[in-house]
């Protein structure tokens, strides 16, 4: 099957923000709970299965994205997702990488995506082309530092483009699908309805890591989308890595 059949691109206003998501304050986390038996029949691109990426042409596979850290409370998280053998994508503000570089470093270690989330979280709707050029260069420049390698794809805050945002950014943009207004409302149980609820094969789901309600979601979110045979990866495996620079994503469904 051609990968490229299952993407939607996102249609994007030309001035104003497509979806509203964000807020900026500091979480905690709880324990992570028992990780789960992984599916016998799992399918994993390739004859080697050791990076453990399935193959999402075949499996069924979802994309857990956690906005506007790294934050003190992210290594929690990241214990839970690794309790879990779940990979996720982290779309981190330049801004906050030296105060926790060993967070972003592990990040890239235990297997997750590292994003570009902007320097400090500017509407890329208000800025000219160069003053976007910067923000992400400086933001790409600070995550290469600490994990050996720039980003791959970029997210814009509060899902906000413009004609020109779209012509200066030279990452693939990834957006979502599933918005668990996790910063909205800041309730738990909320999040796991509306991700059970709304999430499907090929879903991006958008959580905020720097809420503690967001971060105590998660091991019933992973438990729960697993007994549905969810594969938990990145942006870039759900895509199979066909993005391209300048085109925005908001998830790979599969077409009815």
């Amino acid at each position: 099957m051609n990968v490229t059949s299952l993407m939607r691109k996102a249609t994007v206003g030309t001035t104003g923000s497509l979806l509203l998501a964000s807020g900026l304050v500091l979480s905690a986390s709880v324990p992570a709970a028992a990780a789960p038996t992984a599916p016998a029949d799992r399918i994993f691109r390739g004859e080697d299965s050791s990076d453990r990426a399935p193959d999402c042409t075949e499996a069924k596979c979802v994309a857990l994205t956690f906005d506007d850290g790294p934050g003190e409370y992210t290594d929690e998280l990241l214990d839970v997702l690794d309790e879990h053998d779940a990979k996720a994508t982290f779309y981190v503000l330049g801004s906050k990488i030296g105060k926790f570089e060993d967070t972003v470093e592990r990040m890239a270690e235990d297997g997750h995506e590292v994003g570009n989330h902007t320097w400090d979280h500017e509407d890329l709707a208000t800025l000219s082309a160069d003053q976007i050029k910067d923000d992400l260069e400086r933001t790409d420049r600070a995550i290469a530092d600490v994990t050996g390698e720039k980003p791959a794809t970029m997210r814009p805050p509060y899902g906000s483009l413009s004609d020109t945002a779209r012509e200066a950014i030279h990452h693939p943009i990834l957006l979502w699908d599933v918005d668990t207004l996790d910063w909205q409302h800041r309730d738990s149980d909320k999040i796991l309805d509306i991700t059970l609820d709304e999430t499907d094969q090929g879903s991006v789901v958008l959580f905020h890591d720097i809420h503690e309600s967001s971060v105590d979601a998660i091991p019933d979110v992973l438990d729960e989308l697993a007994d549905q045979d969810y594969e938990f990866v990145t942006v870039t495996d759900l895509f199979e890595d066909d993005l391209e620079p300048g085109t925005a994503y908001s998830d790979a469904r599969p077409k009815q």
